[in-house]
């Protein structure tokens, strides 16, 4: 069951409790009986592990069009 953090816009006191997704959002603040919002908090996200950079997933890949490499071998071909 996830917890909810609300706040009174009256009295700005704040409480958590404990909603199932269903249930419907507290309306009165329980110390002044003033109107009561969400408040929102942003997931945190931790990155772990490689792969999460160019540089990690990217290595022995050739450049696009060859690169030098490319380009010396091209010559090379068209010399004969």
């Amino acid at each position: 069951m996830p917890t909810y953090e609300y706040e009174c816009d009256a009295c700005h006191h704040r409480f958590e409790k404990k909603q199932s997704f269903e249930a419907k959002p507290v309306a009165k603040c329980p110390q002044c009986g003033g109107r009561l919002r969400r408040v929102i908090h942003s997931a945190p996200i931790i990155f772990k592990g490689s792969g999460f950079y160019i540089t990690d997933n990217r290595k022995g890949v050739p450049e696009p069009g060859g690169g030098e490499k490319g380009k010396e071998k091209s010559k090379k071909g068209k010399g004969k």
